[in-house]
């Protein structure tokens, strides 16, 4: 049901995305902290609402759906907004970019793969390209500012993140091109 934990963390995933947004906007050290924190704290929920719908049997086909959904939205904002605002150098937006297009090409896949009676589980290597790009996001949001809030500015923050999401970017290739290679083989049965 919608009113189920695991689905009321999923909701909370899609609630936190204006204030994430807001927060960007802003572009003040402590807003900067508080976006970082708000959407560790979002991502973290990523986590929760499976571990926690598995274990108290209370998957649901709403769950399944709002899920990606939630996940796709709050990386989406959160890129387009880095980029928009200049958070991200000029060598950022490539792998922002990758990032992005994967997400819509599994998207479109899961959604063709269902019509065919055909699942298209979520791989381990997938997972952990969900771990990194969301720390590489969070160091992102947080930048240089939080880092010296936090008495830690020799620590280069934002040069870290984007670190990250090159290597984000580049576990998306290999586990969208393995799931293009699930899809393209079941279009292929199928024509």
């Amino acid at each position: 049901m919608l009113l189920d934990l695991p689905n009321i963390l999923t909701l909370s995933r899609i609630a936190a995305i204006p204030a994430v947004v807001l927060l960007v906007a802003l572009h003040t050290p402590p807003a900067d902290a508080l976006a970082c924190l708000l959407f560790g704290i979002a991502a973290i929920t990523d986590y929760f609402d499976g571990m926690i719908a598995r274990s108290r049997s209370l998957q649901s086909d709403l769950g399944r759906m709002l899920d990606p959904i939630a996940d796709k939205l709050l990386v989406g904002a959160v890129l387009m907004m880095l980029v928009g605002h200049g958070r991200l150098s000029a060598w950022g937006l490539y792998p922002a970019t990758l990032i992005i297009l994967r997400e819509i090409l599994v998207s479109g896949l899961r959604e063709y793969l269902a019509e065919v009676r055909v699942g298209l589980p979520v791989t381990q290597l997938a997972k952990w390209k969900t771990g990194v790009q969301m720390v590489s996001l969070g160091m992102l949001l947080g930048g240089n500012s939080t880092a010296v809030l936090l008495g830690i500015g020799w620590l280069p923050v934002s040069f870290i993140g984007e670190g990250l999401l090159w290597l984000a970017a580049g576990l998306t290739l290999v586990t969208g091109w393995d799931y293009l290679k699930t899809g393209w083989r079941h279009a292929s049965e199928n024509n």
